[in-house]
């Protein structure tokens, strides 16, 4: 993480660098045309030292220029924020463009920890060093609600997602219901976690809806995420994945078989806010502002997200 003083940014800096410049150069460099160099007029070579002082004076002037924009980009990074969001990993891509576009345009740095939401809690919980939660269920953010380790001023259900079957891109299964899960075609299911990550713990309660999870339950392989349960559909090792809706889509080897309806499975949430042991306040405020934003927004929806108001 960056030191303390770039919590204190001062809109001047720039411009006291700038002047510094004017004032430290001359020193560090000193002009040709200052030195003096005594050589007679009609001494042999006087021509070849007076081109070479005009040539000397030019090389100066560029190190006047490359020491400046050295002294510069070194208080930029002084200045520049380092921001460590945890985030769902089914968040990965979608974030992954958002912060390149934000970094470019607020000089802030977006380092990232994704992976599942339950193990995020956990390490926040632990202590670990984040500034931004953002959580694939409302669960997960109330229970360090609950123990005071967010802003709450900050928190707001951003996203929302859909829950599908999916098969690798060559399989002959068809999956038109959730009871087709149960017939001897289909023998392993990957599913994230349902004892504790937010894709699976959404996938057992359509299940349950469905009067269907102790039927397919003893078919359930268990992972560590919801994008590990993609990769175990993808690499074949299984029939069929319940995943959300956004990572089936960015996979070429898996196909939708069947899409969850919005009213047969509990309403999917994901939240954010700011970690209230954030060593970069201010600065993750600005990136949760910018995360709420339209260009965001735009980016959310590009990967099949639902926003939420």
């Amino acid at each position: 993480m960056t030191s303390e003083r770039t919590k204190d940014f001062k809109p001047g800096v720039f411009r006291k660098a700038y002047h510094l410049c004017g004032r430290l150069v001359p020193i560090i460099l000193k002009p040709a045309a200052d030195r003096k160099i005594k050589l007679e007029t009609n001494q042999p070579g006087a021509a070849d030292v007076r081109a070479s002082g005009g040539i000397l004076q030019k090389l100066n002037d560029m190190k006047k220029t490359l020491v400046c924009a050295l002294l510069l980009f070194t208080v930029a990074r002084i200045q520049a924020a380092e921001i460590s969001v945890f985030a769902a990993a089914s968040l990965t891509d979608s974030l992954k463009e958002i912060a390149a576009g934000y970094e470019k345009t607020s000089g802030d740095k977006i380092t990232f920890n994704f992976a599942a939401s339950s193990t995020l809690a956990r390490q926040i919980e632990e202590g670990a060093p984040a500034d931004i939660f953002f959580s694939a269920d409302e669960a997960k953010m109330d229970g360090l609600e609950k123990k005071g380790l967010i802003d709450t001023a900050t928190r707001k259900s951003r996203l929302g997602n859909a829950l599908v079957v999916v098969v690798t891109a060559d399989s002959p299964l068809q999956i038109r219901s959730a009871g087709d899960l149960t017939t001897a075609a289909v023998k392993q299911i990957a599913l994230a976690d349902p004892k504790a990550v937010p894709a699976g713990i959404y996938a057992q309660a359509w299940l349950t809806r469905q009067q269907l999870w102790p039927a397919i339950e003893p078919k359930i392989v268990p992972t560590e995420n919801v994008r590990a349960a993609l990769a175990a559909v993808e690499s074949g090792n299984v029939e069929a994945g319940v995943v959300y809706k956004t990572d089936a889509g960015i996979s070429k080897k898996v196909k939708v078989a069947y899409e969850v309806p919005a009213g047969d499975a509990p309403a999917i949430s994901y939240p954010m806010a700011m970690v209230k042991e954030s060593s970069q306040p201010d600065a993750a405020k600005k990136f949760l502002n910018y995360l709420d934003s339209k260009e965001a927004g735009d980016i959310f929806k590009k990967f099949g997200f639902i926003l939420r108001d």
